[in-house]
């Protein structure tokens, strides 16, 4: 069998090891035919190293004799474009680069001088020695790239040119240390700046040595501001012809699990989990994440079974990459309020994707939206709206609820004491702790109270601690005994299936003004028919497999939890 290409991004490493691959190959003629300079941004984990190094195996002049090995049964090996080998490949990967403020400059060059010489070395019997005593001459990154593509040209070559992480550096530099270290590597005389003027200025000339041009990352703001805008080539990362590109198709995991002899029946589990991001408006077809499935049918061929993990942790985006979006002098901003509202919602209805925007209005709220778009926690329906896509990123948009609080010490509980309360909640029915453990720790921090105003606020601070552990799938307005409930805790069957209680909660809010003993009485009465409805529906009984269900009524006036009543 052939083996699982987990966490290897080296096309050539997988041909040579005869990993399983998914061929892309068709997709080289669609590169060439689109332009010359293209630019193709996707989330962490999908596979877009891979991609640059299946575009240097093919396109490299030095490998002609290696075509055989690295291509043979895939498309391209029985249609090549008139382009095969036909470049000197210089190629950087700048997550690479150090980014320290105060060593990124140093870093940099370090970097890029390691990557010319070794360009030079590779190709020297086409560029000759003389090649190395020159560029040692120039001092900067951007003044030996120029020298190295006008030189290249002058030879009658052309250079194919790869940058991976282009954003690395810069979006980690301006996460941690701010707008102000961030300007000034991408403005002005910013060094990085200057890098990409060259290449801007190269690409339009007419003997240059640039013949092409490919660059990826994770989002369009360094871009932007780098260049003023992506205006050197073409941004096909909305294109629907590349939807595709990259991640799996639901055939395509099929064929997966057939190839490795694993049951469909975890298609469904891997749909929830994986599944249904869409990089285009116009296309119905949803695609998983490369790293996600990977992930999962590795673990599964050697534990026998599937991960007690569904989560990578290799695909979780840190916090702090949306930190400074929502933090201002310790104060949660309009953009934390937008995402609150995303996770009530589950989606939003913006209806354009930015393709571009400089870090200026990175705090606009269409431009927040697309941020989130591209770190691949919103992804576009068949409808065209914006939705979360799957549990996994609901688990990571609940973690970024918490973190947020916690960072401004507006809320912070002992998460480990909390996980053992819902634990007890799923195993014994003991389900009063949890709510009181919640409504004790908000009337001792005083500053939650100010964010805990309205149902939805409310039902969202609780998703985001009742998922502190994953005994549950939760659900929030399910549409169920043609009503739509407030809370569904969908016992997590694939993972935990000697859980012993499932759980419908249905919220009341009232004002604390507008409270009334008598008013919350009615609440839970209304709460009360409402469960007794929902608790017929069919699927619910299905999916809850005999397991005891427990109709919770909670009535909040304000931030204050006032009663609490199962049926």
């Amino acid at each position: 069998m052939k083996q699982i290409p987990y966490g290897l991004a080296s096309y050539k490493n997988i041909r040579e090891k005869q990993c399983y691959y998914l061929d892309k190959t068709p997709y080289i003629p669609k590169f060439e035919h689109v332009g010359e300079f293209l630019f193709f941004i996707r989330p962490r984990r999908f596979g877009k190293s891979l991609l640059l190094t299946l575009l240097e195996c093919y396109y490299d002049i030095s490998r002609q004799a290696e075509y055989d090995l690295l291509f043979k049964d895939t498309f391209i090996y029985t249609n090549p474009t008139p382009e095969k080998n036909a470049y000197l490949i210089l190629k950087f990967d700048f997550s690479q680069v150090n980014p320290d403020p105060d060593m990124v400059e140093s870093s940099f060059k370090e970097y890029t001088d390691t990557c010319f010489f070794f360009f030079g070395e590779r190709y020297v019997e086409l560029l000759g020695e003389r090649y190395f005593k020159m560029i040692e001459q120039k001092e900067s990154p951007h003044s030996k790239l120029e020298f190295l593509l006008r030189y290249v040209g002058s030879k009658g070559h052309k250079v194919y040119i790869l940058i991976d992480e282009y954003d690395n550096f810069a979006n980690t530099i301006l996460t941690s240390y701010g707008q102000s270290a961030y300007h000034k590597l991408t403005h002005g005389s910013g060094f990085f700046r200057f890098f990409f003027n060259i290449l801007k200025g190269s690409a339009g000339q007419t003997d240059s040595g640039v013949g092409r041009l490919f660059i990826t990352g994770v989002s369009p703001v360094t871009m932007d501001d780098v260049t003023s805008g992506f205006n050197i080539g073409k941004n096909i990362s909305l294109h629907p012809h590349f939807n595709e590109l990259l991640g799996f198709t639901q055939p395509d995991v099929l064929d997966l699990l057939n190839y490795y002899g694993i049951t469909n029946d975890v298609l469904p589990l891997m749909q929830d989990w994986y599944d249904h991001y869409r990089f285009a408006t116009d296309v119905t077809e949803s695609i998983f994440n490369t790293d996600m499935v990977l992930y999962f049918v590795d673990n599964f061929l050697r534990l026998g079974h599937q991960p007690d993990n569904l989560i990578d942790q290799n695909v979780r985006i840190d916090y702090g990459k949306l930190r400074h979006l929502m933090v201002l002098d310790r104060r949660l901003n309009g953009n934390f309020s937008r995402l609150t509202e995303i996770i009530e919602q589950e989606e939003t209805s913006v209806h354009r994707v930015a393709d571009t925007f400089p870090v200026e209005r990175l705090t606009k709220p269409s431009n927040f939206i697309s941020l989130l778009y591209y770190f691949g926690l919103l992804s576009y329906t068949p409808a065209g709206t914006l939705k979360i896509p799957n549990q996994t990123v609901k688990q990571l948009m609940y973690s970024y609820i918490r973190d947020g609080y916690e960072d401004v010490d507006v809320f912070s509980v002992d998460l480990w004491c909390f996980a053992d309360l819902v634990r007890q909640m799923a195993y014994r029915g003991e389900w009063q702790p949890v709510f009181a453990f919640l409504a004790a720790e908000v009337e001792k921090q005083t500053s939650i109270r100010d964010y805990l105003t309205g149902e939805k606020v409310i039902q969202t601070f609780l998703l985001a601690y009742l998922n502190v552990t994953d005994y549950y799938i939760t659900h929030t307005e399910t549409e169920m005994g043609k009503g739509f409930v407030d809370l569904y805790l969908e016992p997590f069957w694939a993972k935990y299936n000697d859980v012993k209680y499932a759980y419908l909660i249905e919220l009341k809010y009232l004002t604390r003004s507008e409270f009334t003993e008598d008013l919350m009485k009615a609440k839970l009465t209304e709460a009360k028919t409402q469960l007794q409805q929902y608790a017929t529906d069919a699927r619910v009984i299905k999916q809850n497999r005999a397991a005891p269900l427990i109709c919770l009524a909670l009535v909040f006036s304000g931030w204050e939890l006032k009663a609490m009543e199962a049926i």
